[in-house]
């Protein structure tokens, strides 16, 4: 398993740690006590709630969906934020995840028809991207990136903040907008590339780049308000972001009632809240 996946289990693993220690010290300790330590430390983490990976676009988006679902429910997940690339292979690794919410709907498919999945998902959204700048920046944001463009021939933008095309769906649609504007070319030497699209738009609004294209969501959430210009990139430019969630073959009760939550109208008002189209357009 990736290190970074293990990192979210550190707790259990000190405390089994802790407890090994304890038994070779303490020989004497009864075996009906050390059942029941160990029972509740399993029971403790249990309530921890099913761990989703979901592609890092749904950050403020789906930790407000996550919110209504314990109100409603009185029930818990535990979200991991990351790039849909990155979580495909984790996957087929055996991460421990229940569920899968992908930017990008042909990672689904994949997992689907390797048999990591209980069936083909379910979409929840389509997402958008915009072009943003940052306070101060020396680049206007403009539908035609006109400015963009000029910026890029007379020495204006020195970085352009987007998540890596290799496995970030955001990423890929960034690259297919600037190659569709004939901008990658000149921009591929600029660019300064995220793990994932919430650390590209971390770079854009930080200064690191003079601007940045990134999920229209995270330009609308409340850590950006405020900090900058935005405008919606065309979505002909770009191949469609449909994003689907999946249950994995591990999934239990909580995860197919939160997979349930999100195609709900509670949820679908957050995600048009965020710009997401609904599930069904």
């Amino acid at each position: 398993m990736p290190r970074g996946r293990l990192r979210r289990f550190a707790p259990v693993f000190r405390y089994i740690r802790v407890v090994r220690a304890f038994l070779v010290r303490s020989v004497f300790v009864p075996v009906v006590l050390v059942a029941m330590i160990v029972s509740v430390a399993a029971a403790a983490f249990a309530q921890a709630g099913p761990s989703i990976a979901a592609a890092s676009d749904l950050k403020f988006a789906l930790d407000d969906v996550a919110t209504r679902f314990r109100q409603q429910t009185g029930k818990t997940v535990r979200l991991t934020y990351g790039s849909s690339g990155n979580f495909y292979r984790q996957i087929q690794q055996g991460a421990p995840f229940e569920l899968f919410l992908s930017a990008d709907e042909e990672y689904v498919g994949r997992l689907a028809k390797e048999g990591f999945t209980v069936d083909g998902g379910a979409r929840y959204a389509t997402g958008r991207i915009v072009l943003f700048v940052p306070k101060g920046s020396t680049v206007k944001a403009d539908p035609a990136l006109a400015d963009l463009r000029a910026a890029v021939n007379d020495g204006r933008l020195r970085r352009l903040a987007i998540a890596n095309p290799e496995h970030a769906p955001y990423g890929r649609a960034a690259r297919q907008t600037l190659e569709h504007e004939g901008l990658w070319a000149s921009l591929s030497t600029r660019l300064v590339l995220g793990e994932n699209v919430s650390q590209a738009a971390q770079f854009a609004v930080s200064g690191s780049a003079q601007a940045g294209i990134f999920a229209l969501s995270l330009a609308l959430s409340p850590d950006f308000a405020g900090k900058g210009d935005y405008v919606l990139i065309p979505e002909s430019w770009h191949e469609p972001l449909r994003q689907r969630a999946v249950l994995l073959r591990r999934s239990g009760e909580t995860a197919r009632a939160f997979l349930l939550f999100l195609q709900q109208p509670a949820a679908q008002e957050v995600f048009r809240r965020y710009g997401y189209a609904p599930a069904g357009d």
